[in-house]
């Protein structure tokens, strides 16, 4: 699964699945551009990597003129767009009845504006060098997973699933493949302060918590971020070269595909 060669830019580069990601894809030898709104975070990400070409970056992915200048960027730098990985997200731990405007309109603007424009402005680098791979981070939320952070994160991220197969139909022709991993409970910062939400919300420890989240995986365990980014290498890697359109759950068996 070598990607020597190749350039990849990582949205959400600076911690949990995308800096595991941008090592992982360093590893294998791919230049790596290391994009996140925390800009100091992703040059520790960039700096971590070894016998590569990095770039660090910092983007709103909320923006449309960041998007564009964090492509511009990473073309101008190291030549060229082979990989995107669209890996930047938020979410909090929130009942259905206390989301208000403002969370469902942050979430949607980061996990499914912020996915469709970086995969669109990626690609149009990708149909003039003759192909790439792109992959979108979704989660078993967009699934119905019934123990997701919240309604309005479930829906953002059921939106990556779909617009994920839609764009994998359309850019078929430009030799572009399209997919989306869909990770189950994950150890992340994120995920860590969902739990941390939980156990003041249900007066137990943040053990518990994690125990609780666990119980119901039949694997027994949670995802590392590293077990995410080894499904996004194998999609960003030639042994991928006819795998489109699909959305893959890295979930321990935790929710039917």
């Amino acid at each position: 699964m070598s990607l020597q060669g190749r350039v990849a830019l990582i949205t959400g580069a600076a911690t949990g699945i995308g800096r595991a990601t941008a090592l992982a894809m360093a590893a294998e030898g791919a230049d790596v551009a290391a994009a996140d709104i925390a800009e100091a975070a992703a040059r520790e990400t960039a700096a971590a990597t070894t016998g590569v070409r990095t770039l660090a970056l910092g983007v709103d992915v909320r923006d449309i003129g960041s998007i564009d200048a964090m492509v511009a960027k990473t073309v101008a730098e190291l030549g060229r767009v082979d990989i995107i990985v669209n890996c930047a997200g938020v979410t909090r731990a929130a009942y259905i009845m206390d989301l208000t405007p403002e969370d469902w309109d942050n979430m949607h603007s980061v996990n499914a504006r912020g996915v469709f424009f970086c995969m669109q402005r990626a690609a149009r680098e990708m149909i003039q060098q003759g192909g790439g791979r792109i992959v979108n981070i979704a989660s078993v939320a967009g699934r119905g997973y019934r123990h997701t952070s919240n309604a309005a994160y479930a829906a953002s991220k059921g939106a990556v699933i779909a617009m994920t197969w839609v764009a994998a139909q359309q850019l078929a022709r430009h030799d572009i493949n399209v997919n989306a991993i869909c990770p189950g409970v994950t150890l992340t910062p994120m995920i860590e302060g969902i739990l941390a939400d939980r156990s003041r919300q249900q007066n137990i420890s943040i053990e518990e918590a994690r125990a609780r989240a666990e119980r119901d995986i039949p694997l027994g365990r949670a995802n590392t971020p590293e077990d995410i980014a080894a499904m996004a290498v194998f999609l960003a890697s030639p042994a991928s070269r006819n795998v489109t359109g699909q959305a893959y759950n890295v979930d321990g068996g935790l929710v039917p595909s």
